[in-house]
């Protein structure tokens, strides 16, 4: 069975850099078949993809987020990482962390989500 778990801490400074860890069990984070997203939601925006890394470790970021995020990989600890530097509140969200299908490009596993609020 496979299952994400995202981690991180749950309130964030305006400006600050978020730092965002999805761990995979289950299924490995480098398999051809699957692609791992991040994916958030605000009240406001509903789900917003944030961007993604397929198997061979290339990335594609949303174009509006893309000046100041990354996604990153660490597969001897089936680590997702997402990067996001000089948060705004707008950024506050649920961040899910879900596993992709090259196949038909649905989602088939994610993440509880965890919740992240920028505040001074």
């Amino acid at each position: 069975q496979v299952q994400l778990q995202e981690s991180g801490p749950g309130l964030v400074k305006p400006s600050q850099t978020l730092s965002l860890t999805c761990t995979v069990s289950g299924g490995s984070i480098t398999s051809s078949d699957y692609y791992w997203a991040w994916i958030r939601q605000t009240p406001g925006k509903g789900l917003e993809c944030v961007g993604y890394m397929v198997h061979s470790g290339v990335t594609n970021v949303s174009p509006s987020l893309r000046s100041r995020t990354s996604i990153s990989r660490d597969p001897s600890k089936s680590h997702i990482t997402l990067q996001m530097s000089s948060v705004t509140p707008e950024d506050t969200a649920v961040y899910y962390c879900a596993r992709g299908r090259e196949s038909d490009y649905s989602y088939d596993y994610w993440g509880r989500g965890t919740q992240v609020t920028v505040s001074s």
